[in-house]
């Protein structure tokens, strides 16, 4: 009886699999080794996107006793270099993510993601030989470009190849192994900035290792595959099949479907436009995101590129702030590790208010201490919820736009964290230097009290639901 039964039985198994649609093959994809592995290397970029980010704050008193950087009045632009720096940083993010971010909609996550790493890997290197304020200004600002351009392709591409019910899980996993890169950057600028090296002081080579890096990391990835919802937007549909299927045969998935050519008019490429992101069905999530971003990005960099400075602004020596800063810092991988054991059981949204809330509540306790073990463990606190926050804005501003106009929805959209920062590295400097510590503190705690309003109010639920239906 089964004998007579199993022919028909497969006809129907592989109707089953021909009719299975591109999205619905790519949410059953199991949680695999391979698919983690993929996971990984794709992180990988990331990492040394955010190695190069938090120098910022780190290798900024090396460049000041090399007297290339100065303080106040006395700088190029007749302000802190190290704000001129900070700013220069995210005004070529700003750039990177609202105007060529597009480009991963129009050539592919591919093409842009490797395009990106080597942009920013060169420009690192260069800005490593640079002996005069003006110099290095300028190369960050052109490393800031390709940043900004990365980090939106890397999240897009994420999203586009991970399933539904592992988005936050994935997202998660993926900052812990870029955040790995922050107490990297923090230990080796608190081993290396004070020293001098065959006559190279050692901030050169804080940014010569991150450079280096990523340019390797450039030739290990040039075989990851291109977005399978991407191709099928443009379509390409038999790409398309055959990167699904390769991707299920590295998850090991028994078997895939035969390729089926779609009707001619199923297979048009749709292209997005600006004005779309405007239309009546993306224009409240683009304006929530907009506004989230820009008060976000206080909170996020406001704390972790100014914290070797906060920290001194408590009293403690230049060394010693270093040192603490690495002990805080261990919070961002140990946080987004931690927080991939739940991501997937919480809504996104949710996600976001909660940080932002523990950062308020953390945030305004780190104001008012002065004992070095109490400043170490709220700033750790502080920063686990900065990693919280991170992983789950990142999962969550992918989700709600759909794929052939998500890099630029979301590059428009994460653009407004760049140009926020770019005021407000000029403004924390200030805040600084006239209101100290705690009024700083106090305008990151106000800036997250807005995050928590604009997302608890209007944002939409994305959880365990496919990226078409959001």
């Amino acid at each position: 009886m089964s004998d007579t039964c199993a022919p028909d039985q497969g006809i129907t198994n592989q109707k089953t699999l021909n009719n299975k649609t591109l999205s619905a093959r790519i949410d059953s994809l199991p949680a695999s080794a391979g698919l983690w592995r993929f996971i990984i290397l794709l992180s990988l970029g990331g990492f040394f996107e955010l190695y190069d980010l938090f120098q910022t704050g780190y290798i900024s008193s090396g460049l000041i006793a090399e007297n290339i950087f100065h303080i106040g009045s006395a700088g190029v632009l007749g302000i802190s270099d190290q704000a001129a720096f900070a700013s220069s940083t995210f005004l070529g993010l700003f750039l990177g993510a609202s105007m060529l971010a597009p480009n991963a909609d129009r050539f592919g996550r591919r093409m842009t993601f490797m395009f990106a790493l080597a942009w920013y890997g060169c420009f690192s290197l260069l800005m490593a030989f640079q002996n005069s304020a003006e110099g290095i200004i300028l190369c960050r600002f052109l490393v800031g470009i390709g940043l900004g351009l990365e980090l939106v392709t890397i999240d897009t591409y994420l999203t586009e190849w991970v399933p539904s019910h592992l988005r936050s899980r994935a997202f998660a996993f993926a900052f812990f192994i870029q955040f790995l890169s922050v107490p990297a950057v923090a230990l080796m600028s608190w081993w290396l900035v004070p020293q001098t090296f065959f006559g190279l002081t050692g901030w050169r080579y804080v940014v010569i290792a991150g450079a280096l890096c990523s340019l390797i990391i450039w030739f290990v990835r040039k075989n990851l595959p291109e977005s399978a919802r991407w191709l099928a937007q443009q379509g390409r549909n038999e790409e398309a099949h055959n990167v699904v299927s390769a991707m299920e045969k590295r998850c090991g998935v028994a078997e895939s479907p035969a390729y089926v050519a779609p009707e001619q008019a199923s297979g048009l490429p749709r292209k997005g436009t600006f004005r779309e992101i405007w239309s009546f069905q993306y224009r409240k999530r683009t304006l929530m995101l907009t506004v989230m971003n820009f008060f976000q990005a206080i909170g996020f960099f406001g704390f972790g590129n100014w914290l070797p400075a906060l920290l001194s602004g408590k009293g403690t020596t230049v060394t010693h702030s270093l040192l603490y800063a690495f002990f805080i810092t261990l919070a961002y991988p140990l946080g987004s590790l931690i927080c991939s054991r739940y991501a997937d059981k919480i809504e996104n949204k949710w996600q976001i208010v909660l940080s932002s809330l523990m950062t308020v509540i953390f945030g305004t306790l780190f104001a008012f201490q002065t004992h070095p073990v109490m400043l170490v463990i709220c700033g750790f606190l502080i920063t686990y919820s900065n990693a919280w926050l991170t992983f789950s804005y990142h999962a969550y501003q992918t989700e709600v736009f759909p794929t052939h106009i998500r890099a630029r929805a979301v590059g428009f959209c994460y653009s407004f964290s760049r140009l926020s920062t770019v005021f407000s590295s000029i403004l924390i400097g200030l805040i600084l230097q006239y209101a100290g510590t705690q009024g700083v503190i106090a305008f990151i705690v106000l800036s997250m009290i807005i995050v928590m309003l604009v997302i608890g109010i209007f944002g939409p639920k994305t959880r365990g639901i496919n990226l078409e239906n959001i």
